[in-house]
């Protein structure tokens, strides 16, 4: 195969694990929940023999579905695809792949094929539950045909994004941020010349189409004919040059795959040799916690975190830059938040997405480099090293931490915010801000497999994030009251609860996990209702209290002793 060896271990070995099947089969499951959730919303227990609601029941359905699946192949098709060489570089045994007899093409086309495989499966698994939805009306084959094609060919590039990232860089925080970074960077340039030169120019026609969200946008659009260009034609146009990008992407990584990963690799050896020959540099104090001493004063992480860094500013520098030239009196986007709090929310989202692949990486590189297994052997106590992560992990996350709170600052000064709304912002989002740090940490100590453990963190904070946008698009839809909302949300509420217990309670479960996998989901759901009738208070308080609550309940267990953070026995001191 044009793939080679390693894209047919993974194909023939991945379909005897039982959890490949369960993912396939949850995973159409919870379209239907989903479909079932957005019927009981627009419904309820009525019965409906009018065609033309069905019709456009069927349409919204598409709408979801197409729009959610597009932003999973996006985020997992990257994440997977990074994850998947970043862990051999992790375990060292990336130089003894080059090592072998495969060749270039085979090396880069192997491991970016085997990551693609779960998320071509999951794409494949839709197509009947697309099918099913057309049969209610409202969606055509056409647009069906053209959703899938460009979530395959955004897939494809995104994957190949983050395989080429994978082989350049060589810790796993920067392969993944970057990657992340890059993907956001790309959608802001499309967006930044669509701007300049027209949505219905000839340039910001074809430019644009390089966005699949604003592809994704004309297909479900499929009456809109601006620019005299049909939706199918967009459809073409950008999984052509999606396809296009992914193999050019593919071309660079097998040319520079074998500069980037020896070069580096002789680099360190260099360095060993050095300190063979008595090369030695003067020694450094160290504080009485080594392991908060190692996150901040050294570059645990690597050189280029501060490029990282950069790049989150000037995505900041972007969003602010749009909403001053926003006017004032510009409408709702997606009918629910100003403008001013999309882009905070935006940039929000982009701070714990990195800070989380952050927490989790601090653990997953200790473990694949054989330190984790060292600690137990030291006189540092659980507390110690858990604490100086956590420490660690929010001292080099500063800036992404500070800049979305000096935005919230900017519109205080400017009369835009009251004191009142900015204090309940300021502790809603340090309470994620930790969430999602603890979260890292916790995924990284519960899985054993670095790739497992990313995918789940990662995972969880996005599904999170996509679930908390669907509630709040069906309730926008149906427009009741949180009383009315409860039942008809109970299965999709209930259905996040059981995904965040078993991400929870994974290797060590506790009552506290299991009370704060039940209890989190609910309060997410009032806290969002709550916004949406105005109520600020009662938002704060229930995301202080549910996600702080969690917080703990996945601190404390780690913070007591190993044997409930590394399933190990703490021997005894003195």
């Amino acid at each position: 195969m044009l793939a080679g060896p390693l894209f047919s271990r993974e194909a023939l070995t991945v379909p005897r694990q039982f959890m490949h099947f369960l993912i396939r089969s949850g995973y159409v499951g919870a379209f239907f929940v989903l479909m079932y959730t957005a019927a009981q919303t627009t419904f309820g227990w009525q019965q409906v023999r009018n065609l033309g609601d069905i019709a456009r029941f069927g349409q919204l359905v598409f709408q979801v579905f197409a729009v959610v699946q597009l932003a999973m192949m996006v985020f997992f098709a990257s994440l997977f695809a990074a994850g998947n060489v970043a862990q051999e570089k992790d375990r060292r045994t990336m130089l003894l792949l080059l090592m072998t007899d495969l060749s270039d093409s085979e090396l880069v086309l192997g491991k970016l094929c085997s990551s693609l495989l779960l998320p071509c499966v999951l794409l494949v698994a839709s197509i009947p539950v697309f099918a099913f939805v057309q049969m209610m009306g409202g969606v055509s084959s056409n647009q069906i045909a053209c959703a899938i094609a460009i979530s395959a060919a955004t897939g494809l590039a995104a994957g190949s994004w983050g395989s080429l990232v994978a082989f350049w860089r060589e810790k796993t925080f920067q392969t993944l941020a970057i990657s992340l970074i890059g993907i956001v960077l790309f959608l802001g340039i499309i967006e930044g010349v669509v701007a300049v030169t027209g949505a219905l120019s000839s340039v910001g026609i074809v430019v644009g189409a390089m966005n699949p969200f604003r592809a994704m946008l004309r297909v479900l659009d499929p009456l809109n004919t601006s620019g005299g260009i049909t939706y199918v034609s967009v459809a073409m146009i950008s999984a052509g040059l999606l396809a296009t990008l992914a193999l050019t992407i593919v071309v660079l990584t097998i040319m520079r795959v074998r500069i980037w990963n020896p070069s580096r690799t002789l680099g360190d050896m260099a360095t060993m040799d050095e300190k063979d020959r008595g090369v030695s540099r003067p020694p450094r104090p160290v504080w009485n916690s080594p392991v908060i001493w190692r996150e901040m004063m050294t570059k645990a992480y690597g050189r280029k975190v501060i490029v990282i860094k950069l790049a989150y500013m000037v995505i900041a520098a972007a969003a602010f830059y749009s909403v001053l030239s926003t006017p004032s009196n510009s409408a709702l986007v997606l009918g629910m938040v100003s403008p001013i709090g999309a882009a905070f929310i935006a940039l929000s989202l982009l701070s714990m997405m990195l800070i989380n692949a952050q927490g989790v990486t601090a653990l997953t590189s200790e473990r694949d480099a054989g330190t984790l297994e060292l600690l137990l052997v030291t006189d540092i106590t659980a507390k110690e090293f858990i604490v100086g992560k956590l420490g660690g992990i929010l001292y080099n996350s500063k800036e992404l931490i500070l800049i979305p709170l000096f935005f919230m600052v900017w519109y205080l000064w400017q009369g835009v915010l009251t004191f009142e709304n900015f204090s309940y912002i300021t502790l809603g989002f340090l309470s994620l801000v930790v969430f999602a740090a603890m979260l890292g940490l916790h995924s990284g100590l519960s899985y054993t497999i670095s790739r497992t453990a990313i995918a789940n963190s990662l995972g969880t904070m996005f599904f999170l994030f996509i679930g908390i946008f669907i509630c709040m698009i069906l309730i926008l839809q149906a427009r009741a009251s949180f009383g009315l909302q409860l039942p008809s949300f109970l299965v999709f509420i209930l259905g996040g609860s059981l995904g965040l217990w078993a991400s929870l309670t994974h290797r060590n479960p506790s009552p506290a996990l299991t009370l704060a996998a039940g209890i989190l989901p609910f309060c997410t759901f009032y806290a969002i209702t709550s916004f949406l009738l105005g109520h600020t208070l009662g938002v704060c308080l229930f995301v202080v209290a549910a996600y702080g609550f969690t917080t703990t309940a996945m601190l404390i267990p780690a913070v007591s002793e190993y044997d409930s953070a590394l399933g190990r026995t703490e021997m005894p001191k003195g």
